[in-house]
């Protein structure tokens, strides 16, 4: 998208407050109702006036106009007018910032597919060859990747993997006697199930309402959250071969054997030190875009727009 304007170049630089265009919504007495339409007509036609203001701010001796801004502030969302309209004035000013010293190295590039498998724009190839002209990314050094390894141990985990089987008795609160009718039933699987826990397959293919029942109520490994809150905390108080009393969760009643635990265990840093090192790069080549961005804003003549300040030296 385009924010160069073919209006006058020099406009008077509009107050925050007076493109301030979110009408007060609240609820009125009927008789009001009219009254508020009218008054609520009015206040959005003036912010349509206010919104077609050639000139909001000044980059570089460039207008960004103000519907420019305001169409930009759907990316930021926000509660507050004031907050989204700064957060969409500083990416639309960084754009043209990196789009005026592009165009003055003269930077010659041809669109390309982008992640999504669509075609950049002109603009867009000339923002990501003055990046990879002036911020080339540099690897990682492996001194670097072993320290964060050795220095964040916890990232580095298996998860928790649980092997379980169930029965479930499906059943719903607001059915009361069928609800009623579901619990008594898995009480008794519950009972034949203490004497005589062999039984617990075919019991699955005989009674549950899961598809699981067709293979002994088998549910393979489960990892964190892959299953409702009630039944993973009925299962972390389990010991292998243990079976659960009857579990109420929104489906019905649960039966619960865990059959293994498998504990979590550090993963070898052969395993992830190409992982970390991708990490650690993206992440010192976000920083030094961040950092040359800010030497363009310190550079330029920005009229209209307080910047925030440059991010502290990164060591």
């Amino acid at each position: 998208m385009s924010h160069r304007t073919s209006e006058s170049p020099r406009h008077s630089i509009i107050p925050l407050h007076s493109v301030d265009a979110a009408p007060v919504r609240a609820c009125r007495r009927e008789a009001e109702a009219e009254a508020e339409a009218e008054a609520e007509a009015e206040a959005e036609a003036e912010a349509e006036a206010t919104l077609d203001t050639p000139a909001a701010l000044m980059v570089n001796d460039h207008p960004i106009a103000q519907r420019h801004i305001a169409a930009e502030m759907q990316h930021f969302p926000g509660d507050q007018f004031e907050s989204s309209w700064h957060q969409a004035a500083r990416a639309l000013i960084i754009r043209e910032l990196l789009l005026q010293q592009a165009r003055r190295l003269a930077l010659d590039t041809t669109p390309q597919a982008d992640v999504q498998g669509g075609i950049e724009t002109e603009e867009d190839a000339l923002i990501r060859a003055l990046i990879e002209r002036e911020v080339p990314p540099c690897e990682a050094p492996p001194e670097q990747v072993r320290r964060h390894y050795d220095d964040h141990p916890e990232r580095f985990m298996t998860p928790l993997l649980q092997e379980a089987e169930h029965i479930l008795i499906a059943a719903r609160r607001d059915q009361a006697d069928a609800f009623a009718a579901a619990r008594a039933k898995a009480d008794q699987l519950h009972a034949q199930l203490l004497q005589a826990p062999e039984r617990f397959a075919e019991l699955a293919r005989r009674f549950s309402d899961c598809a699981s029942g067709a293979e002994g109520g088998r549910l393979g490994q489960l990892g964190p959250g892959e299953t409702t809150p009630p039944f993973e905390a009925a299962l972390q108080r389990l010991a292998p071969g243990d079976i659960s009393t009857p579990v109420e969760t929104a489906y019905g009643f649960h039966l619960i054997r865990l059959l293994r635990r498998g504990e979590p265990r550090r993963l070898p840093f052969e395993a992830v030190s190409s992982v970390i090192a991708d990490r650690l790069t993206e992440q010192a080549h976000r920083r030094a875009i961040a950092r040359y961005i800010a030497q363009l804003i310190a550079q330029a003549d920005i009229q209209g727009f307080t910047p925030e300040p440059s991010p502290p030296p990164i060591s």
